[in-house]
């Protein structure tokens, strides 16, 4: 395959595309405990890069019991505090991509390569990020641009059926670019649940990059085809692609 049949480049957000320095950790930690859940740093770190309203799902009926009928309402109680506490932080501090990153979108530009970029933030959140960064300029009301725009599509966990480790995201993005052999798709991300969704997507490249949330002892044992140490380094990937064909 030359580096000309990989059509899409499939990239997640907070630790892979946009510096983070634990903050959405820290928010999320931030709001569990303000509202009552009782889980470690470990725990809260393990389940970065899902959908976060699902998280706290996962951490209230492990406290309450699956069944217990107040569930649902301490869910919608933490999920609450977590958007105004996530908010206030996107909208009052700068936001920054990650080493490498426009490198990388600037090589994909030139290579006529797509870039969509996945998240398990909703879409307000998504789009303060990306307007911050610039990112958001072009898009249409679906988050999808053209070979002039940075990125060319967006998709956030809040538009899909399931979040990570689904591949629904993946998928979409696919959907909405015209990409319709998985096999042209590489993926990237920083989280367990990010080489997860590329997994079940059955991704070309399914690539976990070490320099953000998750280290490499971390994502070590979970799905992947390579372990990056930063975002560029797929442009190393794909020369290689292009000299063995």
């Amino acid at each position: 395959m030359s580096v000309h049949q990989i059509e899409l480049v499939i990239l997640d957000m907070a630790g892979t595309t946009v510096t983070d320095q634990h903050e959405v950790e820290a928010c999320f930690a931030k709001a569990a405990r303000q509202t009552g859940i009782e889980a470690t740093d470990e725990e809260i770190l393990a389940v970065q890069g899902l959908a976060k309203r699902f998280v706290f799902q996962l951490f209230w009926r492990k406290q309450l019991g699956e069944t217990h009928p107040d569930v649902e309402s301490r869910v919608d109680e933490s999920y609450a505090v977590f958007k105004e506490v996530l908010e206030k932080h996107y909208r009052t501090q700068p936001v920054y991509p990650t080493v490498g990153c426009l490198e990388l979108f600037g090589y994909l530009k030139k290579n006529g390569i797509k870039v969509a970029l996945t998240t398990g933030f909703y879409r307000e959140v998504t789009d303060i990020i990306l307007g911050k960064l610039g990112w958001l300029e072009g898009l249409d009301a679906q988050r999808v641009g053209n070979e002039s725009t940075v990125i060319q599509a967006s998709i956030s966990s809040d538009e899909v059926p399931q979040g990570r480790p689904a591949p629904d995201m993946i998928y979409k993005a696919m959907r909405l670019l015209g990409v319709t052999d998985v096999k042209r798709v590489i993926n990237a991300g920083d989280t367990p649940s990010d080489l997860g969704s590329g997994k079940a997507a059955g991704v070309y490249l399914n690539l976990g990059v070490t320099n953000g949330t998750h280290t490499t002892e971390q994502l070590i044992g979970h799905p992947h085809d390579a372990l990056l140490g930063s975002i560029d380094e797929i442009i190393q990937v794909l020369e290689e692609i292009k000299v063995k064909n």
